[in-house]
């Protein structure tokens, strides 16, 4: 059936409608060429609407594996050809099927450049998925719902758990979970680490309880200044034990130590970011997926050093404290989708944590 995605400042983009599911939400665009599942399980996308700028989506289906969270979180999908039948040796289902399944309402045969030409040039804007011939009343009425801000508790684990380590000398972390990407829990355990999720709510008190040798700030959605109860447990774990943040982890970090975070016109989300490391002068294509951004300025009269900038706009995407075992980025190291140049963060928490012994 025929729809459009209306954004708020009443530009109309027109297409098919998969599914008769409307949805409201922020709209943002990303640039990656592939990785389609990875971004729809990304929890950081909780309650947006994804724009993929990729020509054509759903060409190898949809696989268990690439599965970053235990669902989709989007709140719609606007890409342009919907490839019908995927051929890849991990199929197990089509795109379609998946987005019915999710209920994740989908417009495709959508002009997706035109979306992000309008959404780079006037920035990220509220939107809805209507069908064509939608009432005035009902788009009113969709325009009208709020977009929720605070939607780390949607995404978190509803538990504690843990991965055990076959190393012996293995370092005990112990990951809070604001929305965080499998493959990042992954990354770190196929390292050798012992990892204990905890919920987002977890207080520093029961963090410090398990004496872990470091913790880890994972990923996640929205504006980090809508969980400043989180902010506060961030700030009892600074000089208890080591810190490694990413993501949303680096933002509360930043906010916890007296700095400022600041929304991005568009913010940065594909598979192609350069991103310079300062210490070294290497530059590094990274993954990305955030819409806010640490306020370098804040950060001069602060114990943090920047590590790391984004050699497209030079915002701040790593810091480091100057006398505390505390580093954080911005980018996603563990990528999925995207390269994965930067697993080397990885290793420096690791050796962090094994010079802390």
């Amino acid at each position: 059936m025929k729809g459009k995605l209306i954004l708020e400042d009443g530009s109309v983009f027109h297409g098919e409608l998969l599914n008769n599911i409307k949805a409201t939400g922020e709209v943002v665009f990303n640039t990656g060429m592939v990785g389609y599942q990875e971004s729809l399980t990304d929890p950081s996308y909780c309650r947006q609407i994804l724009t993929l700028t990729y020509p054509m989506v759903g060409n190898y289906g949809i696989a268990d594996i690439f599965m970053q969270s235990r669902k989709s979180f989007v709140n719609g999908f606007i890409i342009g050809e919907l490839c019908e039948h995927g051929s890849n040796w991990h199929y197990e289902t089509s795109l379609a099927d998946f987005l019915t399944k999710q209920g994740v309402p989908c417009l495709y045969n959508v002009d997706t450049r035109a979306v992000t030409r309008k959404i780079r040039n006037a920035g990220t804007m509220k939107g809805i998925i209507v069908p064509e011939d939608a009432a005035q009343t009902e788009i009113d009425e969709l325009f009208a719902v709020p977009i929720k801000k605070d939607v780390v508790m949607e995404v978190t684990t509803p538990e504690t758990y843990t991965l055990e380590s076959e190393k012996e000398d293995a370092p005990f972390v112990v990951a809070m979970d604001f929305g965080v990407k499998q493959n990042i829990i992954k990354s770190m355990h196929d390292l050798g680490f012992k990892i204990t999720v905890v919920p987002a709510h977890t207080t520093a008190e029961e963090v410090l309880a398990m004496n872990p040798d470091g913790v880890f700030l994972s990923n996640g959605p929205g504006d980090p200044a809508d969980v400043p109860e989180i902010v506060e447990e961030v700030k009892k774990l600074i000089g208890k034990k080591p810190i490694f943040g990413i993501c949303l982890g680096h933002q509360l970090l930043a906010l916890a130590m007296g700095a400022k975070t600041y929304k991005l016109k568009f913010g940065h989300r594909g598979t192609n970011q350069p991103v310079k490391d300062l210490r070294t002068g290497n530059v590094y294509i990274s993954s990305q997926n955030h819409g806010y951004a640490v306020d370098e300025e804040s950060l001069k009269d602060l114990p943090l050093t920047v590590t790391h900038i984004n050699v497209n706009d030079g915002t701040v995407e790593g810091m480091r404290h100057n006398t505390l075992p505390i580093f954080s980025v911005q980018y996603h190291p563990e990528a999925a989708p995207g390269p994965d140049d930067n697993m080397y963060l990885f290793d420096e928490f690791w050796a962090m944590l094994k010079k802390g012994e």
